[in-house]
């Protein structure tokens, strides 16, 4: 079992700058066709100030930080063993292009099933833009394979 005194670990936040080059490419990768992604003038004609991120975006932020998944370190997990258990989104707000976003990351729950042989690590992140604002928060869960 993982360390369950580590539940409630913030680690540090960092800084990501979204740029619009970055938004179009990303809304080309996942498939995205909707204009108000990839033209400024749709982005504009539909309210919003600059080109919006498309939904995922957020964790395309997450890879910005000094470390990829700081908490495989903190609580000692073989990378070898990890699988992606789930990733959920909640938008407040939106992110767009010219923002610049804090993420900080926090782990909410340490637990194991089946016996010890699966433990999840549940972990959030909270995006804040320039202006103060939290614009998103996202919830994953790792799951590391014992044995």
């Amino acid at each position: 079992m993982l360390d369950q005194s580590k539940i409630g670990h913030e680690f540090p936040g960092f800084t990501a700058e979204v740029e619009t080059g970055r938004l179009k490419f990303f809304a080309k990768a996942i498939g995205e066709t909707n204009p108000v992604y990839t033209d400024e003038a749709a982005a504009l004609e539909a309210g919003y100030n600059a080109l919006p991120a498309p939904p995922t975006f957020a964790m395309a932020l997450d890879m910005e930080g000094p470390e990829l998944l700081p908490v495989l370190d903190l609580l000692g997990m073989d990378i070898a063993r990890i699988l992606h258990g789930s990733q959920e989104f909640e938008y407040l707000a939106p992110i767009c292009a010219g923002d610049s976003i804090t993420v900080s990351s926090r782990i909410v729950d340490i637990f194991d099933k089946k016996g010890g042989a699966l433990d999840f690590v549940v972990l959030e992140n909270a995006y804040i833009n320039q202006r103060g604002v939290q614009v998103a928060k996202a919830t994953s869960t790792l799951v590391q394979r014992n044995g």
